[in-house]
């Protein structure tokens, strides 16, 4: 009785592990964040494996289904739409119950964007914050001014319709010269590292309509 949780691609399909494709080739059922989307990276792959829905929305009763299954020996695969599952994903829901009622959990571990934003960004990884995606609203304030003493690397995931307004109040809080990176479209064939300060950012990306997925990344203070 093994959940196994096994990381996707974020955008090159050719990131998807060996390892990873054998796993989805033998579990009884793959659970999936969005059965639509992944269906396209299995049939890819020539996964036959039957495919059921996993998302935020999925109530107790399917979690106890699951974990009946789980306890009585069958193994599951669980992927979110893109990288490791638990991320910013609702994998969490499942997991922790699994783990609680002695479930064996196996990590097949591959991409995570925050991760790839990181071994390209330049700024240091030996100490990072992960704070995934950032408040659309409240509570924006607080969390940036929490950054103005940090001595570690801070990532985010940001909208692209809001990237903006982000680093017009990181600006005015952080100051001009606190340096920055955003990393857009990880793995794809547009894939493009910004980097500089704030003041130089906010004016890069001043009127433009950025698309894709974003991460942001925010240097210690002292660097």
């Amino acid at each position: 009785m093994s959940l196994y949780l096994v990381a996707t691609p974020i955008g090159n399909l050719g990131d998807l592990s060996q390892r990873a494709i054998e796993t989805l080739q033998n579990v009884s059922e793959i659970l999936c964040e969005d059965t639509r989307h992944s269906k396209k990276l299995l049939s890819h792959f020539e996964i036959k494996t039957p495919c059921t829905s996993f998302h935020s929305h999925t109530g107790p009763a399917k979690i106890e289904k699951l974990l009946t299954r789980l306890k009585q020996g069958e193994d599951l695969a669980l992927i979110s739409d893109a990288g490791t599952p638990g991320i910013s994903d609702p994998a969490w829901a499942l997991l922790k119950p699994a783990v609680d009622t002695g479930v064996n959990i196996v990590p097949i571990p591959g991409p995570a964007a925050f991760l790839a934003a990181l071994m390209g960004s330049g700024l240091p990884m030996n100490e990072f914050t992960y704070h995934g995606f950032i408040p659309a609203k409240k509570g924006r304030q607080t969390l940036f001014t929490s950054l103005l003493e940090s001595k570690r690397t801070v990532v985010f995931y940001e909208s692209p319709h809001r990237i903006q307004k982000t680093l017009s109040q990181m600006l005015e809080i952080l100051g001009e010269e606190r340096k920055v990176v955003i990393a857009r479209e990880l793995t794809k064939l547009h894939e493009s590292f910004h980097r500089g300060t704030l003041k130089e950012l906010k004016e890069e990306f001043d009127g433009e309509k950025p698309k894709g997925e974003i991460v942001l990344l925010v240097a210690p203070a002292n660097f």
